[in-house]
């Protein structure tokens, strides 16, 4: 197969931005975002979304295509991102899908895993539970039920832990033994490549690149989305922890504290992700793209 389908993945500020760049302009082909944070115009600053000119310099999909009001699947990324890579292949031979969230990558590369139907006694049963107790009912039921799954996922994000216990309790299987059981053929080769780093050396670009964000005004974009902090997009490290300091619920150094924790927390689980993953070429963070060419050839 002549066309491929360079992935690159890696816990976050491990430097796949620039990767991608840099091959991006040697294969002079385009990028698919696999940021799902990065999808959303109304979030720029706490999304690390790239520069103007870096946006300039090479062209780009999936980045602020939608609003924080769109319902966006990780399906409907699946859908999107096959039609791009089908549309770029018609006039080149590469094409680079870059980002952090494993799901949605997944489901370009192997498609979506069939889930059993979610009864509404279930889903009803688990909502009110949520209601009534909080997260942490989510969180003790899915550690119950799959701590294979809970080592991956966001601890804190509602929604997938809610998605988790429907599929658990619906089948009397763990969550997590429905995940990567599709395979799918595609007229492509796909390389999947992941950024690998010293986690001294990662957590100090994390803190580095938070401190960054507070400096280039990322209070005046979370209080501009405050009223709209309820929402699932919303729902996010960066964003959630200074809603709390415009909630009065805790400091401002305790926020940006907070961001830092939880973004080092964030990039453990990817990097627990990708571990858990098959046929995946490691790279250092700092290849030479001459280096990076070897493995795609």
């Amino acid at each position: 197969m002549n066309k491929k389908l360079i992935t690159i993945s890696g816990p976050t500020a491990s430097g796949k931005t620039n990767l991608s760049l840099d091959l991006a302009l040697k294969l002079n082909c385009s990028i698919i975002s696999c940021d799902s944070r990065q999808f959303y115009k109304e979030m720029s600053i706490g999304t690390a979304v790239p520069s103007q000119n870096d946006l300039s310099r090479v062209n780009h999909y999936c980045i602020q295509h939608k609003s924080i009001f769109d319902n966006y699947t990780v399906n409907d990324f699946r859908i999107e991102a096959l039609k791009i890579i089908k549309h770029e292949f018609q006039t080149n031979n590469f094409i680079i899908m870059v980002g952090g969230s494993g799901m949605y990558m997944d489901a370009v590369v192997n498609g979506m895993d069939n889930f059993p139907e979610i009864s509404s006694e279930v889903r009803n049963l688990i909502n009110s539970k949520y209601k009534l107790f909080g997260i942490k009912y989510l969180q003790d039921q899915l550690y119950e039920l799959d701590p294979e799954y809970m080592s991956k996922v966001d601890i804190n994000n509602q929604r997938r832990l809610i998605r988790a216990l429907e599929v658990s309790l619906s089948s009397n299987k763990p969550y997590s033994s429905f995940l990567g059981n599709k395979k799918v053929a595609h007229d492509f080769k796909i390389i999947n490549t992941a950024i690998k780093s010293d986690r001294n050396y990662l957590y100090d670009r994390i803190n580095k690149r938070v401190d960054e964000m507070i400096n280039n005004d990322l209070l005046n974009e979370v209080q501009n989305l405050f009223k709209y902090k309820d929402l699932r997009s919303l729902n996010s490290v960066g964003y959630k922890e200074l809603f709390l300091f415009l909630e009065k619920k805790i400091s401002f150094d305790n926020a940006i504290n907070e961001i830092k924790k939880n973004s080092r927390r964030f990039a453990k689980r990817q990097m627990t992700w990708l571990r858990g993953k098959e046929g995946i070429n490691w790279i250092d963070n700092n290849i030479e793209i001459e280096d990076f060419l070897k493995i795609i050839n």
